[in-house]
């Protein structure tokens, strides 16, 4: 598996699936998630109101990973995954973790070979973006899939060159 680590905008991306770093309500909201909503279209919000209706009534839970149309994007699909936020008194790199590997999970089982993954979890949700990097590269190496592309495409340079740096101590 090829990764790489690029600043950019995540719904410009010619790949088999994106990642959306999505909420538990699966209906948009703001940073990545409003994002690839608005670009994407109304196909994505109903295919959303579809899951809620029916496998998600609660929501979907963290660390977890279900996908949707891509509808407008360059992409096929898109894999909505919810990060957990970030707490100084709880561990929860495990959920975080889980996101990586949970989206690989569903991409091959699309038949995806290559994915964009944003930072999940360092918007809004506040994880660091150091501990988020080491959690997402290390996820991504250890989980077993025919994935043969993962892109970490982040927004700014700041977060782009952390990632890369954590790429490039292996």
């Amino acid at each position: 598996m090829r990764i790489e680590a690029v600043q950019g905008d995540i719904t410009e991306q010619h790949v088999d699936a994106v990642v959306n770093a999505a909420n538990t309500s699966l209906l948009g909201g703001g940073g990545v998630d409003g994002a690839i909503h608005r670009r994407g279209g109304g196909e994505i919000l109903e295919a959303c109101r579809r899951l809620r209706a029916t496998d998600y009534p609660d929501g979907l839970p963290v660390g977890s990973a279900v996908a949707t149309t891509a509808g407008e994007l360059p992409a096929q699909w898109v894999i909505h995954t919810v990060g957990p936020t970030y707490s100084s008194s709880e561990d929860r790199s495990a959920s975080l973790a889980s996101c990586y590997r949970e989206s690989l999970r569903v991409a091959d089982s699309l038949g995806a070979r290559s994915v964009a993954f944003p930072a999940v979890s360092t918007g809004v949700y506040r994880y660091p973006v150091e501990a988020a990097a080491e959690i997402a590269v290390a996820e991504v190496r250890a989980t077993d899939s025919a994935v043969e592309l993962v892109r970490f495409v982040l927004f700014d340079e700041r977060t782009r060159s952390v990632f890369a740096e954590v790429l490039d101590r292996d």
